[in-house]
């Protein structure tokens, strides 16, 4: 086993992460882990592609580099990304990384489902994601404090990753328009203490911000549990139902696609 990845106040040892990651199984399995489930090391090994041997040790490892974390629940052990830091390190080298190339119409729509909705850790992404996060400024759930204008990053901001603090605050609507998208701003606020309520990522597909923080995953529970998008085949797609295509493009006013 090699030696854990520690902080010690020096220079980061990127290359300990970059080393773990340069194995193309353990970057499957995290990759299959990206949308904020916990999985047991079968269902995963089978999502990711990789033999129930070979899983077991690279999750050894990834346990070891304080990448992933287990919780045991009866006879099983369901592993997930340690934070969501490392779920935006991941995003943000998905960016970087070359995209393989699309060889069959099935690919190519798959691509375009991922573009369209997906999952960020546990907030909505890609253009739904951003589009709700730009409809929640337009109605004064949110309001922009740095200057910039509408969901657009800032140049400050590096591309594929968390905003740095803020660039917005909640707005006076807030209670009122987040009420219309099932969402209860006050219990979120009693019950969501050790998170920050607004957290914002600069989006790897559209460039610009969607919300995520504690807001951003109670809204993406209020979507799901109103059965207004459901996983789609891939790890991490989001697909729209007919009756959430109704209730978005009522809310967003037109299509939400």
């Amino acid at each position: 086993m090699s030696a854990p990845i520690i902080r010690t106040g020096g220079e980061p040892d990127i290359a300990a992460v970059a080393a773990l990651l340069a194995d193309r199984s353990r970057a499957r399995l995290l990759s299959a882990l990206l949308d904020g489930r916990a999985l047991p090391a079968g269902r995963l090994a089978a999502e990711a592609g990789v033999t129930p041997q070979t899983t077991s040790s690279h999750l050894g490892r990834l346990l070891e580099a304080g990448l992933v974390t287990v919780e045991r629940s009866g006879r099983h052990r369901f592993y997930s990304l340690a934070s969501a830091e490392v779920a935006t390190a991941l995003e943000a080298l998905g960016r970087l990384a070359p995209e393989p190339p699309i060889t069959s119409l099935r690919q190519g729509t798959g691509a375009q489902r991922l573009r369209d909705a997906r999952t960020c850790y546990d907030h909505l992404a890609g253009r739904l994601g951003v589009r709700v996060t730009a409809h929640l400024v337009d109605i004064a759930v949110l309001r922009r404090t740095d200057g910039g204008d509408g969901v657009h990053r800032s140049h400050s901001d590096a591309l594929s990753s968390p905003a740095h603090g803020s660039p917005y605050e909640l707005g006076a609507r807030a209670a009122e328009g987040l009420a219309r998208w099932g969402v209860n701003l006050a219990a979120l606020r009693e019950h969501g203490r050790s998170r920050p309520v607004l957290r914002f990522c600069t989006d790897w597909t559209e460039q610009r911000y969607h919300l995520a923080g504690g807001l951003g995953a109670a809204l993406l529970r209020s979507v799901r549990d109103q059965g207004w998008v459901e996983d789609g085949p891939r790890p991490r797609e989001l697909v729209i139902t007919r009756h959430g295509e109704e209730a978005l493009a009522d809310l967003l006013g037109a299509s939400p696609a």
